[in-house]
């Protein structure tokens, strides 16, 4: 499986910039102006890994297929966005569809791009987004509460569970609270999840800096970063402007000098895919024979089951087994032959956790 995050921030922070840099594409218009994205664009994009290109080499793969990465780009939030303003209903319902979410956050300073506060205040904006996914949590779960008190007394058992639990997470989101910090129990995660809550939602935060200060940042994100530490949260630096830049490059070769001029070691886009699959808690594992090498995307401590069914369903329904070779085995061995001779080729069953970086053949009947 691959992973689905929502670009969401204030208008004019970089977010459509951004969007376009990362799926190399031109949808998603980039203006001087609020909601410039009504409907929301939508970009897949490989995930890269150099892990990848080595086991298709081992492997004479005649063909590399990369695990896929899904980016929606949310048009604005605004100050009011929970009672509707700024079209903020229709936004909201499409932060709710996402898996996490890529917090975007103005932090250059350009006299030719407006504000929709009047000033440059990355915490303050961080702030005013989470407070208006609050807000629609509360209003959501105050319905909610409402519905489930008058079956809970009517002596249903589950209602009487299920308003214990939301009533628990207004109490801590009416105490500021963001939904994803308030501690579930484990037999209420199913039930908590089904909520869909705004806040819930894993956030990454990026600070957009200016060309510059891309390499190390400014003051402007380095208060992001702690606010970020402070959350338990995870925060990136990258200058929207560079990536637009770079995604223009047809040529790697192009693309790593331009890099290196500018003090960068990899894109933004590889930190944000890092950060996000930390986020996400997900790893990847591989399949590699003659016709292609492939990524595939799981999450953490996923059961070999599970990674076979995220190549087909069927492979899931009649798992037998999983012949695994670890990534660093693969490599020192030369391959698939070598790691058998080698006696590095393991016979996992139903309850081998994935690993990150495995090679997997699946065996399965149907």
């Amino acid at each position: 499986m691959g992973f689905n995050c929502g670009i969401i921030g204030l208008p004019n922070v970089g977010k459509s910039t951004l969007f376009n840099a990362l799926t190399a594409t031109a949808t998603a218009e980039a203006a001087n102006f609020p909601f410039c994205t009504i409907e929301p664009n939508t970009g897949r994009v490989g995930v890269p890994d150099p892990r990848l290109e080595i086991i298709a080499a081992i492997g004479k793969s005649a063909k590399i297929v990369p695990t896929q990465l899904e980016f929606v780009d949310i048009a604005g939030l605004v100050r009011g966005a929970s009672k509707g303003e700024g079209l903020g209903n229709q936004f909201l319902a499409n932060i709710r569809e996402v898996d996490a979410v890529i917090h975007v956050l103005r932090c250059f300073i350009d006299e030719n791009v407006t504000h929709v506060e009047g000033k440059i205040g990355p915490v303050r904006d961080a702030e005013t987004v989470e407070t208006e996914l609050m807000l629609a949590d509360m209003e959501m779960l105050e319905k909610r509460v409402a519905s489930l008190s008058k079956k809970a007394r009517g002596n249903d058992k589950a209602a009487v569970t299920q308003l214990a639990m939301v009533e628990r997470i207004l109490s801590g989101l009416q105490e500021g609270q963001p939904a994803r910090n308030i501690e579930i129990l484990e037999e209420d995660k199913k039930i908590f999840d089904m909520l869909q809550l705004l806040s819930a939602k894993p956030v990454l935060y990026v600070c957009n800096v200016e060309e510059n200060s891309a390499s190390e940042g400014n003051t402007l994100s380095n208060k992001v970063v702690k606010m970020a530490i402070e959350q338990g949260a995870v925060s990136v630096v990258i200058s929207a402007k560079i990536e637009e830049e770079i995604s223009a490059l047809k040529d790697e070769a192009d693309k790593v000098e331009f890099l290196e001029e500018l003090g960068l070691k990899e894109t933004g886009l590889t930190r944000v895919i890092r950060a996000g699959y930390e986020l996400l808690h997900l790893i990847t594992f591989f399949t590699v024979g003659p016709k292609e090498a492939r990524a595939w995307t799981v999450r953490k401590n996923a059961k070999a089951p599970q990674a076979a069914g995220a190549i087909h369903t069927d492979f899931k329904k009649g798992f037998i087994k999983a012949e695994t070779i670890a990534y660093s085995d693969f490599v020192n061995c030369d391959g698939e032959q070598g790691a058998k001779e080698a006696g590095k080729m393991r016979q996992e069953g139903r309850d081998y956790q994935t690993q990150d970086g495995d090679i997997m053949l699946f065996r399965f009947n149907v």
